[in-house]
């Protein structure tokens, strides 16, 4: 007999639909205007939910970038080679116009809010190539603030070709585009940087300097932030020359990071390379604002993608692993974690899916358009923070087997902080938010003014807005108490959104969790007379 027999192991999470195993994502993209693409997002979950895309989102993970500086006879390349993995990814994306929706709708008509879908799905597989299409998508309403150079680029990024060769914009089916602002003086301090842009004779400019992080540098242009004679501005700075000759875009070395692996992040230096102005001479800032937006807004969308993954593989695995006599989700300890954790989840969904729909009408709607100013930092702050912990404790559910690399997680949880830390973190967005809050009161008001729809549900709730209300009216304390003040707003607003739109158990827990403060400092400690049971239940996918 043999004494290899395997027992009590849990099967895989593979080939399942992730949008239909998520019905909170399919109400709200319903309920935000997208209802009419529940065929695509459908055929999209399937896809992107198979085993072999999986299995490819390792390979790419395993095989991260490498670096060409030269070619095997001394020319100077600068090209970085990716595994055919990610490839695939990138193509899947791109044909699905993760990088392009938002442009193809008319405002008000769910294009954003259907990306954003795809986006949060893919990102549970393999988050790294979402890098160079959440750029392309942002950098589209900076580029509009040159109408001549978006006359010539935005044809070509709103096609639904992936193209990754290096040639120029004439000869491209496809194009994509990066960014790169910070510098080893300044981080976050973008007005401290020293490249230099010197106008040249032919109209264009020629940028001098060093960038610390260009992602995904083999986007065929990047947006740029460099001195000019009348300060800090914007550029486009192409890969490839219309004459075919490569750009003086030198790539120094690529990052070797915690996670976001199959991504390449790199050093570069520009030796007085060719860039276009967009926008006005010394208004860099206000031109790149609108694209920071943009991307501010897909950190969350890749934390809720990561934080539904690791909370589904939970689900999964404690509803089908024994141990002491009876199933993992039968235990009162286990269901009051896994509740916990899809409490987290749902809410976020929600903040997410509502923040979308804001940007998807803000053209049209100028309470949106407050509103997205406000809530923008608010959900980037908070849901990029809860992701690390929501992943955390999500692969401590499935013991060992959750912490070596035959399982996702580990990779979930090597990827959970990054979007903390991109587009600004902790700090520089809390300081955002309060800045918002001083320079713009229509934001603030059109904040409690989304708070104020949940009015009447709940005394408890209403004595919490109220306070909110009252909070941002007199600032105390703007920069020291900012955290707090964000905190606070992100609670309140979450607590609302699952009032109007949650499950009513799911509805009360988070309540008495996060704004009774019925709760301890670590996920599994809620408290009694809620429903764990079935809230834990909701953790596990429908295959």
């Amino acid at each position: 007999m043999g004494t290899h027999e395997v027992l009590n192991q849990v099967a895989p999470l593979e080939d399942y639909d992730l949008f239909a195993a998520d019905p909170v994502l399919g109400a709200a993209v319903a309920r935000e205007g997208g209802a009419w693409a529940a065929d695509l997002l459908g055929e999209f979950g399937r896809t992107v939910g198979t085993a072999e895309a999986f299995r490819r989102a390792a390979l790419a993970n395993r095989n991260t970038p490498v670096l060409h500086t030269h070619d095997r006879i001394g020319h100077r390349i600068d090209e970085v080679e990716y595994h055919p993995a990610y490839h695939w990814f990138m193509e899947t994306s791109v044909a699905n116009g993760l990088h392009s929706l938002p442009f193809e709708h008319p405002a008000g008509e769910g294009g954003r809010v259907v990306r954003d879908a795809l986006f949060t799905m893919i990102s549970q597989v393999e988050a790294g190539h979402g890098c160079p299409i959440s750029m392309t998508t942002s950098v589209v309403p900076a580029l509009r603030a040159e109408p001549e150079l978006s006359s010539v680029w935005e044809p070509h990024i709103l096609t639904r070709h992936y193209d990754p060769r290096l040639a120029p914009i004439g000869d491209k089916r496809g194009v994509l585009l990066g960014m790169g602002m910070t510098e080893k003086q300044g981080g976050s301090d973008v007005r401290a940087n020293t490249t230099v842009a010197e106008p040249s004779a032919e109209g264009h400019y020629l940028l001098t300097g060093h960038k610390w992080f260009t992602s995904a540098p083999m986007c065929d242009a990047f947006l740029v932030l460099a001195q000019a004679p009348g300060g800090l501005t914007c550029f486009l700075l192409p890969r490839v020359l219309p004459d075919g000759t490569r750009n003086s875009l030198r790539i120094q070395r690529l990052k070797d990071k915690l996670g976001n692996r199959s991504n390449a992040s790199s050093e570069v230096e520009f030796e007085r390379t060719v860039a276009h102005r967009v926008g006005d001479e010394g208004r860099g800032v206000p031109t790149i604002i609108e694209m920071v937006s943009h991307t501010r807004l897909d950190c969350v969308v890749g934390s809720v993608g990561l934080m539904r993954q690791a909370v589904t593989q939970a689900g999964w695995h404690v509803a089908h692993r024994a141990a002491f006599g009876s199933t993992l989700i039968d235990k009162p300890l286990m269901q009051n974690v896994l509740a916990d954790l899809e409490i987290e989840v749902e809410v976020a969904t929600l903040m997410m899916m509502r923040l979308s729909g804001a940007f998807d009408r803000a053209e049209l709607d100028p309470a949106e358009r407050a509103f997205q100013r406000l809530a923008t930092p608010v959900a980037k702050y908070w849901v990029t923070k809860r992701c690390s912990e929501t992943v955390r404790e999500a692969m401590e559910c499935l013991g060992g087997n959750g912490y070596v690399e035959d399982s996702i997680l580990p990779r979930l949880f090597r990827e959970s902080p990054v979007n903390a830390i991109w587009e600004g973190s902790g700090n520089v967005i809390a300081l955002d938010v309060i800045r918002a809050i001083s320079r713009t009161p229509d934001a603030a008001d059109a904040f409690v003014a989304e708070l104020e729809l949940a009015r009447g549900a709940s005394a408890v709730l209403d004595r919490a807005i109220d306070r909110l209300a009252g909070e941002l009216r007199d600032v105390e304390d703007p920069e020291g108490g900012a955290r707090r003040l964000v905190e606070m707003m992100a609670t309140t607003w979450g607590a609302t959104l699952a009032v109007r739109h949650g499950d009513e158990r799911l509805a009360a827990a988070y309540i008495a969790s996060r704004i009774e403060r019925d709760h301890g400092a670590l996920f599994g400690t809620l408290g009694p007379g809620l429903d764990l049971a079935a809230l834990a239940r909701r953790a596990v996918p429908a295959t």
